[in-house]
C-alpha cells in the first residue's frame, strides 16, 4: 500500500509540473503598441506615381520660373514667391488691382488636361483661376472661363449673381458650385479642373461641384443669360487651347502645389 501511495503522489507531482510548463509556454509575449504617424506629402513636389502618370509641376515653390504677367514678358512685382506659395499682394483696390501686379499666366498653352492646385484666401478676398485663356484682349477674363476663388462669408460677390454662381468653386457668373464646400478663410482648398474635348469639370475639396460642355447650344444660352455678352459679344467662343492663369483682384491670395497632367 505504501508503495502504491508513493507512486500516486509522484504521478500527481509530475502532472503538476507538466501543466505548469505548458501554461508558461502558452502565455503570450507582451507586445508594445506602435503609434503610426502619417505625415503630409511635401508641397510643390511630385510623387513617383505622379511622375509615372505624366504629371508636370507648374510651380517649384521657390521661383517664378515659367510664370509671367498677362501680356507681359516678366513676372510682375505685385506677386511674390513666399513660404512655398505664389502670393498676390493685396492692393485694397479691388478688381482695379495693383499697378505693379495684374493677372499672371503659365507660359505654355494647354488643350486637354487636369490641373490641380491649392488656394487660400484672405478675409474678404476675391480671386480666380482661369483656363483656356488667350492674350488677344486687354484682360484674360474676357477670353477664359474662371473658377471662382472667394471668401464666401465676407465678400459681397458671394451674394450677387444668380443662385450663388459667384461663390468659391463656381464657374464664375454662370454655374454655381454644388455642393458649396469651400473651407473658411485661412485654410487651404484643393481644387482640380479637368478640360477634355469641351467637357469641363470643377472639383473642389474632393467633390465634383461643376460640370458643363463648351460650344453647345446650352452653353451659348447660359452665356447669353450672364453678364459676359455685355462685355464681349464673342465671349462664348472659348478657345480649345489656351493659357492657365491666376487672378489679381486686389486681395491677398496664396496658391501652391500647382501641377498639370495633359490628357490625350
Amino acid at each position: 500500500m505504501k508503495t502504491r501511495n508513493l507512486i500516486l503522489m509522484l504521478s500527481v507531482v509530475i502532472l503538476s509540473l507538466i501543466t505548469s510548463c505548458n501554461s508558461k509556454a502558452k502565455k503570450p509575449a507582451e507586445t508594445k503598441e506602435v503609434e503610426t504617424v502619417v505625415s503630409e506629402a511635401p508641397v510643390n513636389t511630385l510623387t513617383q506615381a505622379e511622375i509615372e502618370g505624366g504629371w508636370m509641376l507648374l510651380f517649384d515653390g521657390k521661383t517664378s520660373e515659367g510664370w509671367r504677367g498677362y501680356k507681359k514678358d516678366h513676372f510682375p512685382n505685385g506677386w511674390q514667391i513666399v513660404d512655398g506659395t505664389i502670393q498676390c499682394l493685396g492692393s485694397g483696390r479691388g478688381e482695379a488691382g495693383n499697378k505693379e501686379g495684374g493677372d499672371i499666366i503659365f507660359d505654355k498653352e494647354f488643350q486637354n488636361f487636369t490641373v490641380s492646385l491649392e488656394w487660400k484666401i484672405s478675409e474678404g478676398g476675391n480671386s480666380g483661376i482661369f483656363y483656356l485663356g488667350q492674350e488677344e484682349l486687354d484682360y484674360i477674363w474676357k477670353t477664359a472661363p474662371e473658377m471662382q476663388v472667394l471668401d464666401n462669408v465676407n465678400h459681397p460677390d458671394a451674394k450677387l449673381g444668380i443662385d450663388n454662381n459667384r461663390q468659391a468653386g463656381s464657374l464664375y457668373d454662370l454655374i454655381p458650385a454644388k455642393p458649396q464646400n469651400a473651407k473658411p478663410v485661412g485654410e487651404w482648398n484643393k481644387v482640380e479642373i479637368t478640360v477634355y474635348k469641351g467637357t469641363v469639370v470643377h472639383n473642389q475639396n474632393g467633390v465634383n461641384v461643376v460640370e458643363y460642355h463648351l460650344w453647345t447650344p446650352e452653353w451659348n444660352e447660359l452665356v447669353a443669360g450672364s453678364k459676359f455678352p455685355a462685355l464681349n459679344k464673342e465671349w462664348a467662343e472659348v478657345a480649345s487651347k489656351g493659357f492657365f492663369g491666376l487672378q489679381d483682384h486686389g486681395d491677398d491670395v496664396w496658391f501652391r502645389n500647382i501641377k498639370i497632367k495633359e490628357l490625350k
